[in-house]
């Protein structure tokens, strides 16, 4: 990927005595989908405010291109925020809200409507310039919005839970919308939200967040595969988590029963968080797996089933195609490359640490 383009140096943030962010630091590279996802009062809102220039740090550094912008307004900096509220002005026409910034930097009109023109077909709500706000849907207002940001040409574009308003059909769709629009415009998203699924989706690289520590930063596909602690395991997709022991390299012991895995060096007899994705878990005929149980819950999820399994005293969950009937006894088995092994918090501050990328 290419350069580093936004650098959070050693960020620290307190609302009335309640730290929000606490000693973080992270870059952001040109032309990446970057996704900031944690729980609510997490610190991810702060952050993309923090890099707007509506919030100023207690301690800390926003160098953008090499240059220090800390206590830069706004207004000066080369981005722009879409927020889940979509602020436009009711009184003007969707042109004239789009306009409202180029005619702030006394843009020539030839220019404005070229720019208006442009923007909307970007948005794909071409010929709707002159019609108000309040005759567009949620997902068009949103989509406005965002034209009236991208106008400017921001080499940046904040999102702070921009699609949080809309049904779920039509989030998919501003989903795919906004993926396009970063291909075709070459600009850096810095997207903000709580939904799992929306960051999977989107993203180049998500930053796990959950009280004011960045979790883990991954890819996609890492953030989900390879959670690096019990917390992202538990808010990225569903997990079961469980109590084990690793007996010694590639051998770990779960719920009493021995499993070969591919993790090394955690030492022998350790105590650690293993983490199994429930459509890892295969069922087969009893006696046949590591470890025999019987099905308590089933549910058709439209994809797959989605089953409970009561074994060695653990409720398992379990994502399937094939179905199995509540009372069927079965036996589990899983790939050694699906067990995820992780080393267990030393203390409550631990679990909330900091994680080296």
């Amino acid at each position: 990927m290419s350069n580093k383009l936004i650098d959070l140096q050693h960020i620290s943030k307190s609302y009335d005595n309640s730290i929000i962010l606490d000693d973080l630091s992270l870059y952001i590279r040109e032309n990446e989908f970057l996704t900031l996802l944690g729980p609510s009062g997490c610190g991810k809102t702060t952050t993309l405010r923090i890099i707007g220039g509506f919030e100023t740090p207690d301690q800390g550094h926003v160098i953008f291109g090499g240059e220090d912008i800390t206590k830069l307004p706004p207004n000066k900096r080369q981005l722009n925020t879409v927020f889940q509220k979509y602020a436009l002005f009711t009184h003007m026409t969707i042109a004239e809200n789009i306009a409202f910034g180029l005619k702030i930097k006394n843009k020539s009109k030839s220019y404005i409507d070229d720019k208006i023109k442009y923007a909307l077909k970007l948005v794909n709500l071409d010929g709707y310039g002159n019609r108000m706000p309040d005759s567009l849907s949620g997902g068009q207002q949103q989509r406005i919005a965002i034209a009236r940001a991208i106008v400017n040409e921001p080499k940046v574009l904040l999102l702070d839970e921009p699609l949080g308003a809309l049904d779920l059909k039509l989030r998919q769709d501003m989903q795919y919308e906004l993926i396009r629009l970063k291909n075709e415009l070459g600009i850096t998203f810095i997207y903000v939200t709580h939904d799992q699924e929306e960051a999977l989706t989107m993203s180049d690289t998500i930053v796990v967040m959950n009280q004011g520590y960045i979790q883990q930063i991954g890819t996609p596909e890492r953030i989900y595969n390879e959670p690096e602690n019990a917390f992202v395991a538990d808010f990225i997709g569903d997990s079961n988590i469980i109590d084990s022991v690793m007996i010694h390299d590639e051998l770990v012991e779960i719920l009493g029963a021995k499993f070969a895995c591919v993790d090394k060096g955690f030492g022998n007899n350790t105590p650690v968080d293993v983490v199994i994705r429930p459509e890892d878990v295969e069922l087969l005929e009893p006696g046949k797996g590591t470890m025999d149980g019987v099905v308590t819950h089933l549910i058709f999820k439209g994809v797959h089933y989605e089953m409970e399994v009561m074994a060695n005293g653990f409720e398992w969950l379990v994502h399937s195609t094939s179905m199995f009937p509540v009372g069927t006894k079965v036996s589990i088995h899983v790939d050694p490359f699906n067990i995820q092994i992780m080393n267990k918090p030393v203390s409550e501050d631990e679990e909330a640490v900091a994680i080296d990328e």
